[in-house]
Order: structure tokens, then sequence, then C-alpha cells
């Protein structure tokens, strides 16, 4: 069993037949009986989830990027105009996640929980929305978007403090306007040479938001816990996610190792669908509610 691997993603091959959209009220039948025979199911999540709360995803229904791949840690760490254009195109994006609420799909998984058909969840997500929603027991698997450490010292504060910082150091930057992108960033391309990073207050080291970048390593205790947690669970949920990225997708291969019922609540093919018991195409927040009211 791999603990400590870098967070790297894979392309589907084409599909011919895609599979069929199931209409909520099928998916919800089908999600509520899963989970009376799985009454301790633990619950994986990703971007679906939160885009009805305005939060854009990477992907679209067959697991392909919808833009260019987010920021490789490789990349941030060693180059200096990497880093003015992630904390530049910040200052747009992060206030979307900022003002981001949980929406339906978030509160129908906090009420499985609190009903006890759900033993804990583990979020691929950075957005912290499931907490705000009431969800107790939740793993955040790639970090959150809304704290930030030093590389040098460990320093940690609020990305508000961070973004405040950035703007008041930017004030040239404050009248852009882009489309927002995933994970606090956004579609804007300009000169960001002159753009003042904020670096650490304590050591002037380089700060980065606490979350897993792409090719960086999800933190070995973190990976653990959420492990013991699936061995512990009746079966494994995957709601959201097209398992693209290896760091989610090994708990889906350890469940169907050990032969533990897995099911996928997705609109749109996943890379665990070869693995799958039950596969539910079909739109997430209302098939988690005809779930919630048949429970």
């Amino acid at each position: 069993m791999t603990l400590h691997s870098p967070v790297r993603s894979v392309q589907l091959p084409p599909q011919l037949e895609p599979d069929p959209l199931l209409d909520a009220a099928t998916a919800g039948e089908q999600l509520a009986d899963f989970l009376r025979r799985h009454p301790r199911t633990l619950v994986l999540t990703g971007a679906g989830v939160s885009t009805d709360s305005g939060i854009p995803d990477y992907r679209d229904d067959q697991g392909g990027w919808k833009r260019k791949p987010p920021v490789q840690h490789q990349v941030f760490m060693g180059d200096a105009a990497m880093r003015q254009r992630y904390w530049g195109r910040s200052l747009i994006g992060w206030p979307l996640m900022k003002r981001a609420q949980p929406n339906p799909a978030h509160f129908y998984l906090a009420q499985l929980e609190q009903r006890g058909f759900v033993s804990g969840l583990i979020t691929q997500n950075v957005d912290g929305l499931h907490q705000q929603a009431g969800s107790r027991s939740v793993i955040d698997l790639h970090g959150r978007a809304d704290a930030v450490i030093c590389m040098s010292c460990g320093y940690q504060c609020s990305r508000a403090d961070v973004h405040q910082r950035c703007d008041e150091l930017n004030p040239d930057y404050r009248h852009y306007q882009a489309e927002v992108a995933p994970d606090g960033d956004a579609d804007l391309e300009v000169d960001f040479s002159r753009f003042v990073v904020a670096n650490c207050p304590q050591c002037d080291g380089l700060l980065k938001p606490d979350v897993v970048f792409f090719g960086d390593n999800v933190p070995r205790e973190r990976v653990a816990d959420a492990f013991a947690q699936l061995a512990e669970a009746d079966a494994l949920l995957v709601v959201g996610s097209s398992m693209m990225v290896y760091s989610g997708f090994r708990f889906c291969r350890q469940a169907h190792q050990a032969g533990q019922p897995l099911a996928v609540l997705n609109l749109g093919r996943t890379r665990a669908d070869p693995l799958v018991d039950l596969k539910l195409n079909s739109r997430i927040a209302e098939a988690l509610a005809v779930a919630v009211e048949l429970l």
C-alpha cells in the first residue's frame, strides 16, 4: 500500500458509448439502497460537489482537461516569475473562493453523516465547504486554500492576510478583471513582472498556500488516516470526482482489492468505473436529495 506519492493525473482512453444519464429519482433510489445495505459508508468527494457553489472545475465529463493544468509544485518553488503570476492572478480569483457558500450537495452529505449513513468524508477539494455545511469527520486530502504556510520557517497565517498584503503592495493590479478559475486562480494574462509578492513576515521566506500542488506529496500522516478510515468503513462512495488524480484514485483501488463495495455518483466518466459495484451517472445534488428523503 503506497502512502506517499506525488499528486499526478492520467487521461482516460476514448469511450465510444457514454454511460446513460440517470434521472435523479432512479439514481437517488439506488443510492439510498446502497447506503441502507452499507450504513457506515466512507465518502470521497471531488470538484463536482463544489461547482454549484460557483467554484469551477478542471475537467469535462470525459475526464479531459477543460483548461490548462494547475501550477506544478516544483515550478512554484523554483520560479520567481511563476510565483508573481500565481499571486497576481490570485488577487482576482481568491475572493470567489472566499465568498463561496455550501450548496445543497454539501448539506445533504452532512445530513447523511448526522443520520449515521456516512462514517466520514475525504475531500480532494480545498474550499472547506464540507465543514461549513456541517460535516464533522472530514479529511482535507489536499489541504486548505484558506491557509498559507512559509516553506522556510513554518510560519502559518490566513490566505486573507496574504491577499490583503498583496493588494496593498500592488495597487496597479487592482483594476484587472477576469474569469475565475479553480482553486483561487483566474484567467488573467498580463505582465506580472512588476508584481510584488508578499514574503514571510518572520523570515522573509517563500509563502505558499497550504495545499498540495500537482507534483507534490500528500502528507504521509493524512494518507494513513484516510486509509484507516477506509479500513473501518462498510463501503466507499465517490461523489463528484473523475478520479483522474492518483492521490484519490488509490482509495478506490484499495477498496476494490479489499472486497469493499464501491459506488460512484458523478456526472460523467471516472477512472474508477471498471472497479465499481454501482455507477450512478446523474446530477449530484438532485440524486442526493432523493436519497436523503428516502432515508
